[in-house]
C-alpha cells in the first residue's frame, strides 16, 4: 500500500500548496496592498448592488407567497412606539383628568389624579422606549439572514435553495477570508507598534505609527466586507481635540480609524485584547487606565485633560453614551467628556441594517461569538458624518453642551434623540427619578411654578 499512497499523498500536498498559494496571492494583490495605500478596485460596491438585487427580488417572492397563504410576514412593530402620546405637562394632564370632576383646581390633592400615574406607569410597561432600544430591529425587508427576521417560513423551493446557497457563500468562502484577513491585521498591528516602539520619539516614529495604524485598520475593515461613505471629510477631528460620536458596536472604533489615526480611551485587558493594548501604547499616545483607575473620575478627568493640551498629540475618540444602541438612537451622553474640553468635534455612525446587523448585545452575545456574527454577514455598510467643531456657548455647562452635541448628531444620523441613560441597560431606575415627579406633583398643589425635568441631569 506504501508505494501506492505516495505518489496520491505528494499530489495532495502539491495541490494544497497551489491553493495556499493562490490564497494568499489574491489577499496580497486585491486586499492587503490596497488597504495599504488605501485603494479599492470598486469590487464592494459591485458586491453591494448584487446584494441589493437579490433582496429585493427574494423580498418580492416572500411578500407573494405569504399573501397567498395569508400569512403575517413581518411583526407589526415600529420603534416610533405602539401608542400615540401627545407631549403634554404633567399640570395639563391633570386638568384634563379633573374637567368632569367635582374640583377643577390644583391646590388640593384628588384621588382621580391617580389615574394619571397608573396611565403612564401602565404606558411604560407597554411601549417602553428604553429597553427596546436594547434589542436588534426588525427589517422591513428579508436579507436572506434567518437571523434578521424570525418570521421567515418557507415560501418556495427556489427561495430555500437561494437561502441556501447564501448559507454556503458566507460560512465557505468569505467567512474563512474575513477570519484570513482578521488574523493578518491583527498579527500586522501587533508586531509592526511593537518594532514601532523602539525608535525615538519624533516625527519619524510618528509617521510610521500612523501608517502602520492605517494600514492594519483598513485591513480589518476589509474582514468585514465594511462599506463605509464618508461625507464632510473637512470636518475630521484635529489634534488636542476631543471626538465624540453615537455607540452602535466595538467595530465603531475600527470604522473611524480606517480613516484617520485616534487616540484610544479604555480600560487595560488581559490575555490577546492586552496584548495588542500593550503594543499599541508603545507606538502612540493612547490613555489605557488600571481597573482601579476607572473608578476615579478626577484621574482619569486629568490625564484627558493633559492629552488635550498637548495639541501634537492625536484626538481622543470617546463615545459619551458608555454603551451600545441599536442602530435607531442616540440615548443620554456622560458629562464627563464635555467638561474637559470647550470645543468636541463631534461624528455621527448610521449603519444600514439590510446587510448585516451591526448592533451588539452585550447580554446576549459575547465578544467572540458577535466577531463571527459579523463576519457570516454579508457586509458591514454604514455612512459616517463630520459634523463641523462644536463649542460651549458662554453660561452653558456640560450637561447642556453634551445634550445640544446629541442632538446634532442624531439630527445627521436619522437617529431618535432621547434622554435616558444608556445604564438603564442593566441598572434600575435611580430613586431620583421617583422623587423628581413626586416634587413635580407636590409643586403644582402648593401652587408653585413648575420647571422643565432633564433626567439627563439626575440619572
Amino acid at each position: 500500500m506504501g508505494p501506492f499512497m505516495s505518489p496520491f499523498n505528494n499530489l495532495l500536498c502539491m495541490l494544497l500548496g497551489i491553493s495556499f498559494t493562490v490564497w494568499f496571492t489574491l489577499l496580497l494583490v486585491f486586499i492587503i496592498v490596497p488597504a495599504i495605500f488605501g485603494l479599492s478596485f470598486g469590487i464592494r460596491g459591485l458586491y453591494m448592488k448584487t446584494l441589493l438585487k437579490v433582496f429585493k427580488w427574494a423580498t418580492v417572492r416572500m411578500e407573494r407567497g405569504a399573501k397567498e397563504k395569508n400569512h403575517l410576514l413581518y411583526k407589526p412593530y415600529s420603534l416610533n412606539g405602539i401608542i400615540a402620546k401627545e407631549p403634554t405637562s404633567l399640570e395639563e394632564e391633570l386638568k384634563e383628568i379633573r374637567r368632569n370632576g367635582s374640583s377643577r383646581d390644583l391646590d388640593e390633592f384628588e384621588m382621580s389624579d391617580t389615574f394619571y400615574f397608573c396611565r403612564r406607569g401602565i404606558e411604560s410597561i407597554v411601549d417602553d422606549e428604553v429597553t427596546k432600544r436594547f434589542t436588534a430591529e426588525e427589517l422591513e425587508s428579508w436579507n436572506l439572514l434567518t437571523r434578521s427576521n424570525y418570521n421567515f417560513q418557507h415560501i418556495s423551493t427556489r427561495l430555500t435553495v437561494l437561502w441556501g446557497l447564501g448559507v454556503v457563500i458566507r460560512y465557505g468562502f468569505l467567512l474563512p477570508l474575513r477570519l484570513t484577513l482578521a488574523i493578518t491585521g491583527v498579527s500586522l498591528l501587533v508586531v509592526f507598534t511593537t518594532m514601532i516602539g523602539f525608535l525615538p520619539n519624533g516625527r519619524v516614529k510618528h509617521f510610521l505609527s500612523e501608517k502602520v495604524h492605517l494600514m492594519c485598520y483598513r485591513i480589518c475593515v476589509r474582514a468585514l466586507t465594511a462599506i463605509i461613505t464618508y461625507h464632510h471629510s473637512e470636518n475630521k477631528p484635529k489634534n488636542g481635540g476631543i471626538c465624540v460620536a453615537n455607540h452602535t458596536s466595538p467595530i465603531d472604533v475600527i470604522i473611524l480609524a480606517s480613516d484617520g489615526c485616534y487616540a484610544m480611551v479604555g480600560q487595560i485587558h488581559g490575555g490577546l485584547m492586552g496584548l495588542i493594548q500593550k503594543s499599541m501604547v508603545k507606538a502612540c499616545p493612547h490613555i489605557w487606565f488600571e481597573r482601579s483607575e476607572v473608578k476615579d473620575r478626577h484621574l482619569v478627568a486629568k490625564r484627558l485633560s493633559d492629552h488635550v493640551k498637548d495639541k501634537s498629540k492625536l484626538p481622543i475618540l470617546i463615545f459619551p453614551e458608555g454603551t451600545c444602541i441599536n442602530n435607531t438612537s442616540v440615548m443620554m451622553f456622560k458629562k464627563g467628556s464635555f467638561e474637559i474640553a470647550s470645543t468636541v468635534y463631534p461624528v455621527a455612525i448610521k449603519y444600514d441594517p439590510r446587510f448585516g446587523d451591526a448592533f451588539w448585545n452585550s447580554s446576549k452575545f459575547g465578544m467572540v461569538n458577535y466577531l463571527l456574527r459579523m463576519m457570516s454577514s454579508w457586509a458591514i455598510v454604514c455612512s459616517v458624518w463630520y459634523l463641523p467643531p462644536m463649542s460651549r456657548q458662554e453660561g452653558e455647562d456640560a450637561v447642556q453642551f453634551a445634550n445640544r452635541v446629541k442632538a446634532a448628531i442624531a439630527r445627521q444620523g436619522g437617529l431618535v434623540d432621547l434622554l435616558w441613560d444608556g445604564g438603564l441597560k442593566r441598572g434600575k431606575v435611580k430613586d431620583t427619578f421617583k422623587e423628581e415627579q413626586q416634587k413635580l406633583y407636590s409643586k403644582i398643589l402648593v401652587g408653585t411654578s413648575v420647571s422643565s425635568w432633564d433626567p439627563a441631569v439626575h440619572l
